[in-house]
Order: C-alpha cells, then structure tokens, then sequence
C-alpha cells in the first residue's frame, strides 16, 4: 500500500473527505442559522463539537497507533467513568471501582499486542468471576446481586466492547493490505457515526412509525430503514478502497454496522429511560456524554470485529 504522512494513501484521501464534507455541513448550519437567528442553535452547537471530535481522532491515528490506543483507551475511561456516575453504588463496593478502571489499560494492553486468546476471555470470563467473588468476600449481601450485574455489565459494554476498535486497529495490519488497521478502524467509526445521522435525518424527513416508543420515542422504522439503506450504500462505495473487501461484502458489513449501531444507540436509551436521564453526561454540547455518541460502537465495534474475522482472516 501507498503511504502518505506516515498513513495509508487511501485513509489520507478518505479523511480528507471527511473533513470535506464537515466543512459542507458547517456552512450550511451557519447559513441556517443567519436564515432563521435562534433557531438551530443546538445544531450549532452539534455540529461544533463534531470538529473537536473529528480533530482529535484524526490527530490520534497521525500520530501513530500506540497513540491511537491510548486514545480509544482515554474514550473507554470517560464512558466508563460516566456510567458508573449514573448507576446506583453501594457504599461498600465503591473502593472496588478502583479495580475496574484498572482493567482499562490491562484489556487494551491485550489489543496494543495482538493477543487475541486474552483479549477475549480477560473481561468477560476473570473480571466477571473476580468482582462477585471480591464483593462476597467483603461480607455484605444487601443488594448484591444488582451490584454484580451493574457492574458486570458496565465493563463489558464501556471496555470490553468499545477496545474491540483498538484490537481490529492492530490485526488489521496483518489482514488489510488495501488500508492496514487504520483503514479497518476508519470504515467502521466512520460509517457508524453517519449511519446515526442517517438514522435521525431520515427519521425527521419521513418518520411516522415508531420502533421502540416507551425506549426512544424518536426512532421510527422509517429513520431504520432509510440510515441502513444509506449507511450500506456508502459502505459498498467505500469497503473496496478501505478494506479487502469487495462491494457485496462492504455492503453485508454496512447492514451490519446499521443494525448493530441502532441496537447499541436503543440498549444506552433504554439505561437512560431506566435512571431517568436525559444525557449520560454534558462533556459534548449538543451531543451530550461520551457514552452518548459512542452507544451505537458498543454494539458495531464487536460486530464488525467478529464479521471481519470470521470471513477475511484464516
């Protein structure tokens, strides 16, 4: 492959694009905004952050892919940091929280070096037999089994799940001679973040029926199809220069992020429905928490990873 500053040729032109298109939306945003004053304000403030998030994820694969880790890490912190804000603690249990940061850098240590047989198991099997079993030894029962499964469940969603982005980074190098791991990476953050877009403008335009009313009153079958649609049209375009992919393939994998990223976007809902929240945190004007704009990679990150490596690795 082709490189360029220190980046496959093809993942410069497709950031570039990136950057293109955001530049698009910016001036149309503030045209709106000198049409109509007060009236897109939120949208303002969306689209703002979206060039400090942009920024920082293109900074981070530049830099180079121990930088990019650490900062998926740093994402995997803030989102866990977030929920276990939002979820109800005993009081005992709160020096055990000390524990379960520390599994951030040790599940990304697991992906920064290729170890896929501890990547798998480190969380979902010894974090989740160690928390129930330290809490027992602690000696209080009183709610016990609602603190093991808050918990649990927290990790699994915040870092197992989402440091499933740092371990296709990494084994993307062996299994992408088209973009290597940061081609891989930028396929499926790319087309998960537009796929939520997707979703909520074909939603607004024609949305009528809804999916889940009492979870997320916003979401309409209309928005599903019409994101899906569009997210698999964009990944059939892009999978060929991005990936080793041909475009009937990008295309099954941009069904598969558009569901994915929907189901995780609906299960965050559903946590916020349950605690009586409207934003898991206000770190990002408009978008709300980490954990609200990275929701639908909870669920897109292990299915695509698992999607890949089922069908383009040995």
């Amino acid at each position: 492959m082709n490189m360029m500053f220190g980046l496959p040729e093809h993942v410069v032109v497709a950031t570039a694009g990136v950057w293109g298109l955001l530049l698009a939306a910016t001036l149309l945003v503030l045209f709106l905004h000198w049409r109509w004053p007060g009236r897109y304000s939120e949208l303002i403030d969306r689209t703002a952050s979206w060039w400090w998030m942009i920024g920082a994820f293109t900074l981070a694969i530049v830099l180079s892919q121990t930088a990019a880790i650490v900062f998926l890490a740093f994402i995997s912190y803030l989102a866990l940091k977030e929920y276990l804000s939002l979820i109800p603690t005993r009081r005992i249990d709160r020096g055990l929280l000390l524990f379960a940061y520390l599994a951030i850098p040790i599940q990304y240590y697991w992906a920064a070096d290729d170890w896929y047989t501890m990547f798998i198991v480190f969380v979902p099997v010894w974090m989740f037999l160690f928390f129930p079993a330290l809490m027992a030894l602690r000696g209080d029962t009183q709610g016990f089994l609602r603190a093991v499964g808050t918990l649990s469940w927290g990790l699994m969603l915040t870092v197992f799940c989402l440091s499933h982005m740092a371990m296709l980074l990494v084994s993307g190098e062996v299994y992408n001679p088209v973009a290597g791991g940061v081609g891989l990476l930028f396929f499926l953050v790319v087309l998960t973040q537009f796929n939520d877009v997707a979703q909520y403008t074909w939603g607004k335009l024609f949305g009528r029926h809804k999916v889940t009313p009492l979870v997320s009153p916003k979401k309409t079958w209309e928005g599903l199809a019409g994101g899906v649609l569009t997210t698999v049209l964009l990944a059939a375009a892009l999978g060929p220069y991005l990936t080793p992919m041909n475009w009937q393939w990008s295309a099954l994998a941009g069904a598969v992020l558009g569901i994915a990223g929907f189901l995780g976007d609906i299960t965050i809902s559903a946590v916020k429905r349950d605690l009586g929240v409207k934003d898991t945190g206000g770190l990002i004007p408009g978008h709300g928490g980490i954990l609200d704009r990275v929701d639908s990679l909870t669920y897109a990150a292990p299915a695509f990873f698992h999607f890949f490596r089922y069908f383009f690795t040995p």
